[in-house]
C-alpha cells in the first residue's frame, strides 16, 4: 500500500517533478545548492578485495521497536519528501496496529519542532489552498480503520532556503490523542522561512 489518494497535493508535486526532469528531492536540492553540478568520482574498489555481497534485510517482527504498537492502538509514520520548483510534499501514514476499529475524521494535528523539541512558529493550515501551486485538498470525511488498515494525510509547503530545515515533526491523529513525534525523516522540512504548512484530511489507504 504505497500509492494512495491524498488529494491533488502529491499529484501536483509529482507532475512538477516530471516536468523538470527531477527524480528525487535530493537531486532538486543538489541543483539548488550546487548549480555547477561538480561531480565527485567514486573510488574504485581494491583489486585484491572481493566486492561485498548484499544481504536482504529481514522485515521487522512484533518484538522490534519499529513494530511496537502505542497504547492508543495506532502508529504514525512519515513518508518520502518530494519536491520541485520550491514546492514540497510528503505523507504521514496512520496505521491501526491495535485490536479494535479506530475512527478519525478531519485533519491531523501537526507541530514542527526544533532540536530541543520546542515548537517553531509555523502556521498549520486545514487545507492546501494557501500553499502556492499545491491546489485544493479533498473534503474531510469519517474514516474507520479496522485492525491492520491505514489512512494517510498529505503535508505541503513552499521552500525558499534549503538551509532552514527543522528537526522533528509531531503528529496527533485526532483531538485528545497523545501526539507522536517523527524523529527520522527522509528529506528536509525546509519551511521555517515561509512559515506555512498545508495539510489534507485523513483518507483511507487503497
Amino acid at each position: 500500500m504505497t500509492v494512495i489518494r491524498i488529494g491533488h497535493v502529491l499529484t501536483l508535486a509529482a507532475a512538477a517533478v516530471l516536468a523538470t526532469g527531477c527524480s528525487s528531492l535530493r537531486e532538486e536540492l543538489d541543483r539548488e545548492r550546487n548549480p555547477a553540478r561538480t561531480a565527485t568520482p567514486e573510488p574504485a574498489p581494491p583489486e585484491d578485495r572481493p566486492l561485498p555481497t548484499l544481504t536482504p534485510t529481514t522485515p521487522p517482527t512484533a518484538s522490534t521497536p519499529a513494530a511496537t504498537c502505542p497504547e492508543s492502538g495506532v502508529r504514525i509514520t512519515p513518508g518520502l519528501v518530494q519536491g520541485a520548483m520550491g514546492l514540497r510534499a510528503m505523507t504521514v501514514t496512520l496505521t491501526n496496529c491495535g485490536t479494535r476499529p479506530y475512527e478519525v475524521n478531519g485533519y491531523p494535528g501537526v507541530r514542527v519542532l526544533d532540536e530541543d523539541r520546542a515548537s517553531y512558529d509555523v502556521e498549520v493550515l486545514k487545507g492546501t489552498e494557501g500553499i502556492h501551486m499545491a491546489g485544493p485538498a479533498p473534503d474531510p470525511a469519517p474514516v474507520t480503520l479496522k485492525p491492520g488498515e491505514s489512512a494517510r494525510s498529505g503535508l505541503t509547503w513552499r521552500m525558499m532556503s534549503p538551509d532552514t530545515s527543522t528537526t522533528y515533526l509531531e503528529i496527533t491523529a485526532a483531538p485528545g490523542e497523545r501526539p507522536q513525534t517523527m524523529e527520522t525523516l527522509d528529506g528536509p522540512l525546509d519551511l521555517t522561512d515561509t512559515g506555512r504548512l498545508g495539510t489534507t484530511p485523513w483518507q483511507k489507504s487503497d
